[in-house]
């Protein structure tokens, strides 16, 4: 996908007329296709629609694809052959998250420019360095880049200028002089930084650096606040009265849920665990009968500990490596129109490091940081020490309190009504 490729603003939405269904839908997995310039079968699907703008039948095309590291988007383009009018937006596929999610981006080159992003409906775009925004909700969402982001606030300031200055002079001088700003941040003339805060956590900026941590994007997720929930359209729900505790060690929970993959009604087990010299867990584990999807996830039992722990592992043998290990070896962003040299060769020799890891050929040391205290990694001498294993406790810094949410906790007081204030 080209750099420049913004997606352009539209004055109204299109309605797509309704089609028949096809007789058998396809599997999940052929629905959603990775972004790749290479990939010929990937092709939208065109239904014939009203146009807003004329009320005569335009054409809407929907491709339905996948973003790397992110999840499934549907993006949806409609024109009109009659009026020439035309508009382009995306949704999300899947449902609204659990947290919403912060990008906050430090742009300072030209590459940093051409980085991909999804921007949903509910999200609030802001450059703190012009105190610009654009509130929640008054853009159609869009799969662009940062200069698509940019290009597509001066078209929306451009669009009404010559209305101003026949009105309002005074403030269409004002606009003008906003727009020659942003312009000069298309140039990254210094550096700014680029903000997208989406509650309902679809919204998403490209790391070209993955798998390798990106220095330049800090990324927080977090709970959403009742007005957050409201905006959203989710109902809150009204507390339960709290039920007399009893001895779930030996019983699986079920409860409906939905599937991460295809999002199709799913079911999933739930069970209380304890982990001899360790602590009790929650383990999860969701079975889809639509698309065949697994998955499976483990949660601490109990509260976050006083202090962080950090646990090495030396590896001196293919018997020690008894863990899942992720293994990248494609990645669509390396393809096609959107690949930067070198990208595909760090990605190649991350993987065939990894492959002398599997095979024994090299040693490597196994990091493990939670800040939380909960995370374990299994050590078969216990109860004695394992030799090639080294656990540390630490106390946490205040950035990762911050992230665990434990600096804005009040725990004192509260018997004698006397809550401390900051």
């Amino acid at each position: 996908m080209a750099a420049s490729g913004a997606v352009e603003p539209g004055a109204a939405a299109a309605t797509a007329a309704p089609s028949p269904a096809p007789a058998q839908a396809p599997a999940p997995e052929h629905l959603f296709r990775p972004i790749s310039a290479e990939d010929e079968e990937q092709q939208p699907t065109e239904i014939e629609s009203l146009c807003m703008n004329c009320y005569r039948n335009g054409t809407t095309r929907l491709l339905l694809t996948k973003v790397p590291f992110f999840r499934e988007i549907i993006v949806s383009s409609f024109s009109c052959e009659h009026c020439g009018w035309n508009n382009t937006e995306i949704h999300s596929a899947g449902r609204i998250q659990d947290q919403g999610v912060r990008y906050a981006l430090t742009v300072r080159t030209q590459e940093d420019m051409n980085r991909e992003v999804v921007k949903t409906d509910s999200a609030t775009t802001s450059i703190p360095e012009l105190d610009f925004e654009i509130p929640a909700f008054t853009q159609k969402g869009a799969l662009t880049t940062v200069e698509g982001l940019i290009s597509r606030a001066i078209s929306g300031l451009e669009q009404d200028q010559p209305t101003r200055r026949a009105n309002e002079e005074a403030v269409a001088e004002r606009i003008d002089e906003f727009i020659v700003r942003l312009k000069e941040l298309k140039r990254v003339a210094s550096p700014f930084t680029l903000i997208i805060d989406d509650p309902s956590g679809n919204s998403f900026v490209e790391n070209p650096h993955a798998p390798q941590k990106d220095h330049a994007l800090v990324i927080t997720h977090y709970n959403r606040t009742v007005q957050q929930e409201e905006m959203l359209g989710l109902q809150a729900e009204a507390p339960e009265e709290k039920p007399e505790e009893e001895d779930l060690r030996n019983e699986v929970l079920q409860f409906n849920t939905n599937c991460p993959e295809c999002n199709a009604p799913a079911q999933t087990n739930m069970k209380l665990v304890q982990i001899p010299h360790f602590k009790e867990v929650i383990i999860m584990a969701t079975n889809c009968d639509s698309c065949g999807h697994r998955t499976n996830e483990v949660k601490s039992g109990g509260a976050v500990e006083p202090l962080g722990t950090r646990i090495t592992f030396h590896i001196t043998h293919p018997s020690d490596l008894t863990r899942d290990v992720l293994k990248v070896t494609k990645n669509p962003f390396t393809l096609g129109d959107s690949s930067n040299p070198g990208q595909m060769e760090k990605l190649w020799e991350f993987s065939q490091k990894l492959d002398q890891i599997l095979e024994g050929n090299v040693k490597a040391h196994f990091i493990m940081n939670d800040p939380a205290g909960n995370s374990y990694l299994q050590n078969v001498y216990a109860p004695e020490d394992d030799p090639e294993m080294k656990v540390e406790h630490y106390k946490r810094t205040f950035d990762q309190n911050e992230e665990l949410g434990l600096n804005d906790m009040k725990t004192e007081g509260y018997e004698t009504g006397l809550v401390p204030q900051r």
